[in-house]
């Protein structure tokens, strides 16, 4: 292959373009296929746009409670849809021009077209036009991401019945907005439609919210959901839906009919893997589409590796950026055999209030049959939370009962997707509950309530009552 191998990724997402730039820094030559924008569905149809809509929601709750203190709006605050949209396409489009200016700088060769393998190692890219080019490559790593699921029981017209892309761009805000489906994008999605004055109302066939997160803290956003007149019908399945010249019409399975102007399906995401070539390339397939990799994110097909949401493991954007940097070295035969871990990956929910997560759940330790002591602090006993007038959550520490190591945590409060990360470093060097605790943490701030926890694991955190039964 030579000292400068060529490497060709398909699909320019949070996965495919940090893959491309990682090999080229590492001495390869790079092309990137995109039949879209730099960027993938991240940050143009998901993660960033999504965060600067809720972001434009909280500021419009501040001003809403901005008497609360002390401060006096004169008149009731109120939002223009157009300009927070407007808003929302800046910061989009700025990344996307930064994104294109990263690859130029690290000389990777961006072709705009659909890519697919057309050989052992070779890529065609067809343009919208239809024109087509080859490709020849050493490597080929494989990064077209995922989209919404759309069953046949929706009449998707994407206006009345729409997917999270849509939701995004909303001209018009709808009086009701039924959403099929609590994860974690339905809930985002649930909390700004109800800042922004939309009756909201939710299906979720699991018996909680955020049926995939701890326990605790869905119970916790459930109240949440409650106390701003977000309706929930939990343990129900959506039979079947009418589309009404005036509302959208959907049948439960315990008889029960929910309606609303605008309907969102958010029950998940399918892989982008049809029309690749995989199958002629000897690349071995899931049931649910997903390309089967190893831990260097390689195929079963020598020299083609894939990563990010197509191959089905964490749908993450930062998973995709870190199995394409694996990937990419990989590909690019830097020295060491470099393998993804997925033990410590911290995510954030954008909910009312924020959730950051990582590690085992507790009901995941106990299907390991770990046993485990849990350490919790309140937000409503820390004092930068009440001088934020942001007292709802929690920080909940999970660690072996045994070693004392931390095997998780979870949070819901203020800031929650920012303070993760000290549980996630921790976790990464294998720290104890102690190690934390014994940390110096600067006062008043949030991340006291991380130290707080982690004592309460060892029964000694100083602003908690004693526990009933203790000495």
């Amino acid at each position: 292959m030579g000292t400068s191998p060529r490497i060709v990724v398909i699909g320019a997402g949070p996965g495919g373009y940090v893959a491309a730039i990682r090999a080229a820094q590492l001495g390869a030559q790079v092309s990137l296929i995109e039949e879209r924008e730099v960027g993938g569905t991240c940050l143009n149809k998901g993660c960033i746009p999504s965060k600067a809509l809720i972001f434009n929601a909280e500021v419009l709750g501040l001003l809403r409670r901005a008497e609360e203190f002390g401060v006096r709006v004169t008149s009731e605050p109120t939002f223009d849809v157009t300009r927070m949209l407007e808003r929302k396409q800046r910061i989009v489009q700025t990344q996307v021009r930064g994104i294109h200016a990263l690859l130029k700088s690290w000389g990777v060769s961006l072709i705009k077209g659909r890519g697919r393998l057309v050989g052992p190692r070779a890529v065609e890219a067809v343009d919208a036009g239809g024109s087509s080019r080859r490709i020849e490559a050493d490597r080929i790593i494989l990064a077209t991401g995922s989209k919404p699921i759309q069953p046949s029981l929706f009449p998707f017209d994407g206006e009345r019945v729409i997917t999270s892309e849509e939701a995004l761009e909303p001209r018009v805000l709808p009086k009701s907005l039924l959403i099929i489906g609590a994860g974690i994008e339905g809930c985002e999605f649930g909390f700004l439609y109800r800042a922004l004055g939309v009756a909201v109302t939710m299906v979720e066939m699991k018996n909680r919210p955020l049926a995939t997160e701890d326990e605790e803290v869905s119970a916790l956003i459930a109240r949440e959901m409650n106390k701003r007149g977000i309706t929930l019908h939990l343990g129900l399945r959506v039979e079947k839906v009418a589309a009404e010249p005036a509302r959208i019409v959907a049948t439960l399975s315990d008889g029960q009919t929910v309606e609303a102007e605008r309907l969102l399906v958010s029950i998940g995401r399918a892989m982008n893997t049809e029309g690749l070539g995989l199958a002629e390339a000897g690349i071995a397939m899931g049931q649910r589409g997903e390309i089967i990799v190893n831990e260097r994110m390689e195929t079963k097909a020598p020299g083609v590796y894939a990563i990010g949401d197509a191959v089905g493991r964490i749908m993450l954007a930062h998973v995709a950026s870190a199995e394409g940097k694996i990937a990419a070295a990989n590909a690019a035969a830097e020295p060491g055999n470099r393998s993804m871990n997925y033990e410590v990956v911290p995510a954030g929910i954008f909910t009312q209030p924020e959730i950051g997560t990582v590690g085992l759940k507790e009901w995941e330790a106990a299907e390991r049959g770990l046993k485990v002591r849990v350490g919790r602090y309140p937000f409503r006993a820390l004092g930068r939370a009440h001088a934020m007038d942001e007292i709802a959550g929690m920080v909940k520490v999970i660690t072996d009962q045994e070693t004392g190591r931390i095997l998780g945590a979870h949070i819901v409060g203020p800031h929650a997707s920012d303070l993760i990360h000290e549980a996630a470093i921790a976790m990464r060097l294998g720290a104890k509950a102690s190690d934390i605790a014994e940390m110096i943490h600067a006062h008043p701030t949030l991340p006291e309530a991380m130290m707080e926890a982690a004592e309460d694991v060892l029964g000694t955190a100083v602003h908690l009552p004693r526990k009933k039964g203790t000495g």
